[in-house]
Parts: structure tokens; C-alpha cells; sequence
């Protein structure tokens, strides 16, 4: 299971709204077919296997991230493509937290003489799809707050500096952020500060993917020049002010509600979802990220640390907005991580009640569970 993870792994980026998953099949304890998911309209994670694998998976062990599909989709249904290959077990970490697959793939599988067992790796498994688990259950996509800053919580100097507060391991990390996000998400206030692509960059800075770029910009100040509405992908910018269209020429306008002159950021996460956005980065600033914190609308957050001290009353922190009041009102992340990367250290977990979980979904029993 841990190589089909590793498999899967190689898939984040490449298969929204679909998720990631990796599949290896074993014989005599030898591995003789491996795959993970294709992009939409491709092969699932197990079809490769399968087509690796050939005439030698009868008889065989599938090690699989997520429960084998039963649908017709883009794509046929995994669990035919199984038996009749001849497959004899299917050990999945977990099951598929769609309602139309939940526990349905896995009981086909068992009806057909295939022995099934489930649970290895499965809080891995579903951490690694968290955007798809957020998604398939309340058609929202999760909201991953990314940010860098100083030991004492700064983003920016008080005269706006903040390039480059972190060094290229850090900085290669938030690349791959972006490759694995929908799309990336930024205020006016960074836009005009830092003027960035917010496009995906490998190391020697050639973009590798283009995710949809938003500006949530209440008044329009964003310049219609700036790099974000250039090159290739799309470009939104959020607004509460009418009638902004002709003014960005290289960029959709979406004009939200502003009940109190700023765009409502449920609404905005609202659009994102219905048009197939199942995970948002955002990269600031401290007020959009203060707004998002305020409201409740985190899922979950990068925190790169650089041992710098900036220091300033008036220098940027990481997150504006009201805040709380009191320290035992503050939110304490869950399923913490920790990786060094050069002299930097990125932390990043889940806000509370935000870890998925196939016991937070809101399916009744009739739906699946049953078949666990």
C-alpha cells in the first residue's frame, strides 16, 4: 500500500476533479503491474495496472488507495474491468466518499467471489485526496491558506518588502502547491505589492501549469497590465463593483455581493465549486487571509518559516482581519506536519473539524456504510 501511495502521489495535480489514486497488483510476491489515475478522460489508477499487469493479474492481489469505482463515467467501471480480469482480492485504504461509489464498488467486488479488506494507510489516503473528499461531499472546494513569515509572524517589512523572505526549497514547495491547487488565489493588495504570475514554475522557472488565477479586488484597483491577467491559463477577478468587464479585457469579471462593500467570500467559494474548483490556494494577503480566518472558510494551512526577525508595529502579519479575542478562541491545527526545508521550516495540518474523515460525511447509513 505504501507504493501505491507513493504512486498516487504522482498523480496530484493532474486529475481534478477526480482523485488521485495509485494501484499496484502483486503475484507470488512480485509486483507485475503498477499505474495511477490519468487526467479526466484517461485510464483510472487500476485499468493501468491492470493493462501492466496483463494475462498475470488473474489470480492476483490489487493493492488500491481508493475503493475501485462502480460507475460509468468518462470512463467504464473499475470493478467490472477487475473481475474480469480475474483478480483475486482488492486490498483498498479506503472507501470512495462519493455517494454513488460509497461501499457499492466494494460489495460488487465481494458479490463476484473477490475477497476485499480495507483500512491500511486509509487517514493517509484520504488526506492525500482531502480536496475530493471536501468537494464530492458539499460541492465547495477546500481552501488551503499559504503563507511565509518571519519567527515573529510578519509576511513583509513595514515599508512592504517581502521578496524573497524564504529560500529556494521553500520556494520550489510553494510551486508545487500551486501545480497541485485548481486554482490560486491573491487580494489587490498582493497584486500591487508583488505584481505575481501566481502560475506553477519548475526550478529553472519554465511554468508547468497554469491553474485559474483569482484577484478578489472589491473596488477594481488591480491593474488591467498586471502579470496575473497575463499569459496562458484563465483569469477571475472577483468584484462587488458593477460593470468592471471592459476594463479587463484579458480577464472574466465576476461580480459578487458585498453586503458590506467587500466581496462575500462564501459566495465566491460557492461559484468556484459549482464550476468544478475542488481546491483553492491562497496566497495571501494578511487581509483576504485574516477575512477567510474570521469566517471560518480554511480548510487547511501551509506555514513556511523563515528564522528571520523582521520586527516594525507596522510591519504585514500573516493574517489581518479581526482575529480572536481570546487565546482559548483560537483555532489549533490537527494532523500536524513538519518538514525542513533548507533553512526554512514549513508546517501545515487541518483547522479543527476540517480533517477528513469518512466520519464526518454527511451519507446515512443506507448509503453505503453498512457494506464497510
Amino acid at each position: 500500500m505504501a507504493r501505491a501511495l507513493e504512486l498516487a502521489r504522482q498523480a496530484l495535480g493532474t486529475t481534478s476533479p477526480n482523485p488521485a489514486v495509485g494501484a499496484v497488483i502483486v503475484k507470488d510476491g512480485e509486483i507485475i503491474g503498477e499505474g495511477f489515475t490519468q487526467p479526466p478522460g484517461g485510464p483510472h489508477a487500476e485499468i493501468v495496472a491492470l493493462e501492466r499487469a496483463g494475462e498475470r493479474a488473474r489470480g492476483a492481489q490489487m493493492f488500491v488507495t481508493l475503493e475501485p469505482c462502480c460507475i460509468f463515467g468518462r470512463t467504464p467501471p473499475c470493478t467490472q474491468a477487475l473481475i474480469r480480469a480475474g483478480i483475486a482480492s482488492v486490498q483498498m485504504a479506503t472507501l470512495d466518499p462519493n455517494p454513488r461509489v460509497w461501499g457499492r464498488g466494494k460489495k460488487e467486488l465481494e458479490e463476484a467471489g473477490i475477497t476485499t479488506n480495507m483500512g491500511e494507510h486509509a487517514q493517509e489516503a484520504l488526506e492525500l485526496n482531502d480536496a475530493y473528499v471536501k468537494h464530492i461531499a458539499t460541492g465547495l472546494p477546500l481552501v488551503a491558506a499559504k503563507f511565509a513569515m518571519s519567527l515573529d509572524g510578519k509576511i513583509a517589512t513595514r515599508k512592504g518588502d517581502s521578496q524573497w523572505l524564504t529560500g529556494p526549497q521553500a520556494q520550489a514547495f510553494a510551486h508545487r502547491l500551486r501545480f497541485w491547487s485548481d486554482a490560486v488565489m491573491v487580494g489587490a493588495n498582493t497584486v500591487l505589492a508583488d505584481d505575481p504570475r501566481l502560475t506553477a514554475r519548475d526550478e529553472q522557472g519554465n511554468e508547468i501549469k497554469a491553474p485559474l488565477r483569482i484577484v478578489v479586488d472589491s473596488s477594481g484597483r488591480t491593474p488591467p497590465g498586471a502579470r496575473v491577467f497575463q499569459g496562458p491559463g484563465r483569469a477571475l477577478l472577483a468584484a462587488a463593483r458593477p460593470r468592471l468587464e471592459g476594463k479587463y479585457p484579458k480577464a472574466e469579471v465576476a461580480e459578487l455581493p458585498a453586503p458590506d462593500g467587500r466581496v462575500a467570500l462564501e459566495g465566491l467559494l460557492s461559484l468556484l465549486g459549482k464550476r468544478g474548483i475542488a481546491q483553492v490556494l491562497v496566497e495571501g494577503g494578511g487581509e483576504l487571509l485574516g477575512s477567510l480566518f474570521d469566517w471560518g472558510l480554511v480548510d487547511k494551512v501551509y506555514a513556511f518559516i523563515a528564522p528571520i526577525i523582521i520586527g516594525g508595529r507596522e510591519a504585514i502579519p500573516a493574517a489581518g482581519g479581526e482575529g480572536v479575542e481570546r487565546l482559548a478562541q483560537a483555532p489549533r491545527l490537527e494532523g500536524v506536519h513538519q518538514e525542513k526545508l533548507g533553512e526554512d521550516l514549513l508546517v501545515w495540518g487541518y483547522l479543527p473539524g476540517k480533517r477528513p474523515s469518512l466520519e464526518r460525511l454527511p451519507w446515512p447509513e443506507t448509503v453505503g456504510r453498512k457494506t464497510v
